[in-house]
């Protein structure tokens, strides 16, 4: 598997979606290449209602990814990205539909009651052999994670946390991050999980660890009322974790809604909506 006030949160955050945005360690599968949108006839294409495009994702669906647990009012950065990969597609707001799918439905072996689904999946080679994956809609950064009251809560920038204490989990892009961009020269105190990590910071013995910025959201709005995300981390293009739109395995939609994604990533509409919907709404800004 965020730091806006805890209050713009739910705090039972289903297991699945903490299993799926953990950190990921450094040898996590690449993203799938580019699609190629020779044939997509926008608002033409084989789905499975014709003329509509459906869309699923899990319930209760939590902040920062949707705003009040409804993913049709394209609030929320993950339904803005899907309601954004529909107008791509050709497809008006009027034109999608929302279904409920659970997060381990989605990406089980069979077939889909959807055309795509969202829900922060991350790509994996063993998810591959079951699912498609779109390109990714989201390179998932790392943030800093301090108490409130701490040294590290007020830093603005990666050298300002520089001589402090963090930590984080062994052999994961979160420890990858802290020390290519925090301290590449010290030595960082590491831990065998994120549990671990966090109870250090809870009982003072860091003054911050890095976790991904998922994991992150969902601790500081369910598990440390008193914690804060200080900021997101510069991204390691090598290090990083994708997530991925969801399609049924061999979908005929797959390269089309690739080619939807790339050209939004292209033309800067993902960066927006992430500096939107994560770094300001979110209260989870840049570390520069």
């Amino acid at each position: 598997m965020s730091s806006r006030p805890p209050s713009m949160f739910v705090p039972l955050v289903a297991g699945a979606v903490l299993m799926a945005t953990a950190c990921a360690p450094a040898d996590d599968a690449a993203a799938p290449e580019p699609g190629n949108a020779a044939e997509c006839v926008p608002g033409d294409l084989p789905t499975l209602a014709e003329g509509v495009l459906t869309v699923g994702t899990d319930s209760p669906a939590y902040p920062p990814w949707f705003a009040d647990d409804d993913p049709t009012n394209g609030e929320g950065f993950e339904s803005a990205v899907a309601h954004a990969v529909a107008e791509e597609l050709g497809y008006t707001a009027d034109q999608v539909t929302w279904t409920t799918v659970a997060f381990n439905s989605a990406i089980q072996p069979g077939p889909k009651d959807f055309d795509f689904d969202i829900n922060q999946f991350s790509i994996t080679e063993e998810r591959a052999k079951a699912v498609d994956f779109s390109s990714p809609y989201y390179d998932v950064r790392q943030a800093v994670v301090a108490l409130g009251d701490s040294e590290a809560a007020g830093a603005t920038s990666a050298a300002d946390l520089a001589g402090l204490t963090i930590g984080a989990q062994v052999g994961t892009t979160s420890y990858e991050t802290l020390v290519e961009t925090i301290d590449p020269e010290g030595e960082p105190l590491v831990y065998n999980n994120n549990d671990d990590a966090k109870q250090a910071l809870e009982n003072g013995q860091v003054d911050a660890v890095v976790f991904d910025l998922p994991t992150a959201f969902y601790i500081t709005a369910a598990e440390l009322e008193d914690a804060v995300i200080v900021g997101q981390l510069p991204l390691l293009e090598a290090e990083t974790e994708h997530f991925g739109l969801v399609l049924d395995l061999d979908s005929p939609l797959t390269d089309c809604v690739s080619a939807a994604v790339d050209a939004l990533r292209e033309d800067g509409t993902l960066a927006d909506l992430e500096q939107e919907w994560l770094a300001e709404a979110a209260d989870a800004p840049e570390l520069g």
